[in-house]
């Protein structure tokens, strides 16, 4: 299937190249802003420390950048306040993130209808009665782990409007698609209706009928809308600037969801062949203590494979490319930039093929264990 005036080379480089500029200005200004914030709070280092704070920092900065955050950033200083609704100890508390200040070093308590709660790395604790030594309300065991409690967070983070925003547009392109589909019955598709057809005819032709046979119409609408889902926020989760930069399908929540999605489509649609096949194996019947378990654990080893498959290779991208994109402010090197930002560029270029391949092995998968939950049994012969 002739996909080339979908992905015309000349567009994809024009797109990442402004792309990647965009989020090497926007990551210097949010490393400088992260720097100073730092720098107000804590006190001076002995020499020999500077480079291992300075990793910290930009480690801290790139799991800060594909993270979930109460904010939606833009540069600098610049960014959309989201609304903050936490489950409180004494009630339903609810205010914008940027009322008290952008402070998230746990180092100030705020005060919400009577609740005194502590932002800490851009999450909302309990503060502890006393500071710790390192100035803040936030209290660790011996291994490292927060001993502060913490209300119940059901607030609109970017990653919760970005959810939004995909499913609108998903709505409005296809009620607009099937409206179009509707007037023009019999005629040649056209506008948004003839771009977007080949690649619904890739998800019928390539995924759902050779996975799943002629009984493929009936589940047609959840793989189209788990590949469009995916693939849009994956694209979104490349453009630094609203409404995208969230990092949606790297979020393991969102991940497991989708997976969950198809496991409940998968166990509700299973027939007597594929539930016989987990506790009736076709083995021995003194082998059955050991295979049952086994297939029993298969069923949620799949969903858990897709899960992890779609967050980590979406995960993964993200960092390899602000790494790159911080070698610059670590090493302080012309030369390094050079050579740093066409490996943005070409990442970023494969990162626009990644996110359909993704988008793809996720549907092909639902498909193949949709496949096995519906399979007839094979006359014996």
């Amino acid at each position: 299937m002739d996909l080339s005036h979908i992905f015309n080379s000349k567009k994809i480089l024009r797109v990442s190249f402004y792309a990647v500029l965009f989020s090497l200005l926007n990551f210097s200004a949010n490393s400088q802003e992260h720097a100073a914030a730092d720098t107000a709070h804590e006190p001076a280092n002995a020499e020999h420390g500077e480079v291992a704070e300075k990793d910290e920092d930009i480690s801290q900065m790139i799991l800060h950048h594909i993270a979930d955050s109460h904010e939606w950033h833009f540069f600098g200083n610049v960014s959309i306040p989201l609304p903050v609704i936490l489950l409180t100890d004494k009630g339903l508390v609810t205010f914008l993130s940027n009322k008290f200040g952008h402070n998230d070093h746990g180092t100030e308590i705020i005060d919400v209808a009577g609740n005194q709660l502590v932002n800490y790395h851009g999450k909302f604790y309990y503060p502890s009665k006393v500071k710790s030594a390192d100035g803040t309300y936030i209290s660790h065991d011996g291994k490292g782990e927060l001993l502060n409690g913490k209300p119940l967070d059901v607030s609109m983070t970017k990653n919760v409007v970005s959810l939004l925003i995909s499913a609108i547009v998903l709505l409005i392109v296809f009620i607009g698609i099937a409206n179009s589909y509707k007037k023009r019955e019999g005629k040649a598709p056209k506008g948004l209706q003839s771009i977007l057809e080949p690649v619904i005819l890739f998800v019928r032709d390539d995924i759902a009928k050779p996975q799943l046979g002629h009984k493929y119409t009936g589940f047609m609408p959840y793989l189209l809308t788990i590949f469009f889902f995916v693939w849009l926020n994956n694209l979104m989760g490349l453009v630094p600037f609203f409404p995208g930069g969230a990092n949606l399908s790297g979020n393991i929540a969102v991940t497991m969801m989708l997976a969950l999605c198809t496991f409940v489509l998968t166990t509700f649609n299973g027939n007597k062949n594929y539930w016989g096949h987990v506790f009736t194996p076709h083995v021995p019947w003194w082998l059955y203590p050991l295979i049952i378990p086994v297939e029993i654990i298969g069923l949620f080893t799949k969903p858990i494979a897709l899960m992890i498959r779609l967050f980590a290779n979406i995960t993964a991208g993200h960092i390899l490319v602000l790494s790159l994109i911080s070698l610059i402010f670590i090493l302080k090197s012309v030369f390094v930039a050079g050579v740093a930002i066409p490996f943005v560029l070409f990442i970023s270029v494969i990162e626009l093929v990644v996110g359909f391949i993704q988008a793809f092995i996720f549907t092909i998968l639902s498909a193949l264990f949709i496949s096995m939950a519906i399979e007839e049994k094979h006359a014996e012969h």
